[in-house]
């Protein structure tokens, strides 16, 4: 059972019933943060989205694009004031909160902008469920109190 198994939160149901959209989002924001940060594009980059709208799919991930995703996740926060939150969760102790409208700030209009295309969700609904399950997912992903290496990350992946 990889990490990603775990990302789940009742209230994050989309309007079909069952299904539920935190584990593929929690993927595919990593998956714009990557190639935004290893293709060496600046955060006023537009990310890349894929013009798969109206359809929640599951992205694939490798271990490479999770680790650069994290990266681009810390670089976002850091550089947008959120470090803070951020390092707590990346580190041992507590887990700080973060509204909504925080994680909007954090990553930008730009990556909200290429999630909503990418995943074919509404702004409002992107927010609240990443601002739900950011904290613990990153906390999982990095249980050493820091970005994990490429094999740590294929194991917890399972």
């Amino acid at each position: 059972m990889g990490v990603f198994d775990n990302i789940s939160d009742p209230s994050t149901s989309t309007a079909v019933t069952g299904s539920n959209v935190a584990k593929p989002l929690v993927i595919g924001l990593l998956s714009v943060l990557a190639s935004r940060y290893m293709s060496g594009a600046s955060k006023d980059t537009p990310a890349s989205a894929n013009p798969n709208t109206g359809a929640i799919s599951e992205p694939d991930a490798s271990p490479g694009e999770l680790i650069g995703g994290l990266g681009g996740l810390l670089k976002q926060f850091q550089q947008n004031g959120f470090g803070d939150a951020i390092n707590s969760w990346i580190g041992t102790g507590q887990n700080k909160s973060v509204a909504p409208n925080q994680i909007s700030d954090a990553l930008g209009q730009d990556t909200i902008d290429a999630l909503c295309q990418r995943m074919g969700l509404p702004k409002e609904q992107i927010l609240v469920v990443l601002s739900k399950v950011l904290p613990n997912t990153v906390d999982q992903l990095t249980p050493e109190g820091r970005l994990p290496t490429r094999q740590e990350i294929s194991r917890l992946m399972g």
